[in-house]
């Protein structure tokens, strides 16, 4: 049976939501970073209106744009975000990084489990999603792989024609660099990576491309 991926941009960071889900109707939901009301609203008002039910709140990692929609997530439909462990402490300056930013309105996420971890499979529905560690833009880093529909949520790892950013606390451009090199890019490379920020792409194109990967 087919899994579907939808895709939400929200928040002034341009972050990428996703919901994951298939013909048994439940979902997951990795990454909300709805930050205004009407973004929230607009995924809830899609979901109901897919009929879906949320079983999983999924982060590939902590910071403030992944994570804004984590406390409406949760409280809406009664889930805990999961999260990688090394993320702790990235995710417990979510309070921090947002009055740095000026972002007021954020609200402040609920504690996690930090159930995340190296090869580890999560599955709901029909769907079945293997988890990867990879950090270096976070301690936390993890990326989904869905191996039946040939596709990867990949985060902030890597994106079209570039990677993620290693400057902000706890990011490492030679663990980044590892993680793509030495995991990421060992994977199939027809996968579809659909990342945290931009248009998706694939592992061979950006093997082929990417300046950072040469």
């Amino acid at each position: 049976m087919p899994t579907f991926l939808k895709s939400f941009v929200f928040s002034p960071f341009q972050e990428n939501t996703y919901v994951i889900y298939d013909d048994k109707k439940q979902c997951a939901i990795v990454d909300p970073g709805c930050y205004e009301q009407h973004e929230k609203e607009e995924l809830r008002a899609w979901i109901e209106e897919k009929q879906l039910k949320p079983v999983l709140l999924l982060n590939t990692h902590s910071h403030l744009d992944h994570t804004f929609g984590n406390a409406y997530v949760s409280r809406i439909w009664n889930l805990t975000p999961q999260v990688h462990k090394l993320d702790r402490p990235v995710y417990e300056r979510f309070s921090d990084m947002a009055s740095a930013y000026g972002l007021r309105a954020a609200e402040t996420p609920p504690d996690p489990n930090y159930t995340l971890e190296e090869g580890k499979s999560i599955e709901f529905g029909n769907t079945k999603l293997d988890v990867h560690f990879m950090p270096g833009h976070c301690p936390g880093h993890v990326v989904f792989e869905c191996v039946e529909e040939n596709w990867i949520l990949g985060g902030d790892v890597l994106f079209r024609g570039s990677i993620g950013r290693t400057d902000l606390p706890g990011g490492d451009m030679n663990t980044l660099m590892d993680s793509i090199k030495n995991k990421l890019l060992l994977l199939d490379e027809n996968r579809v990576v659909y990342s945290g920020h931009g248009p998706e792409t694939t592992l061979k194109e950006e093997k082929a491309s990417n300046p950072f990967l040469q």
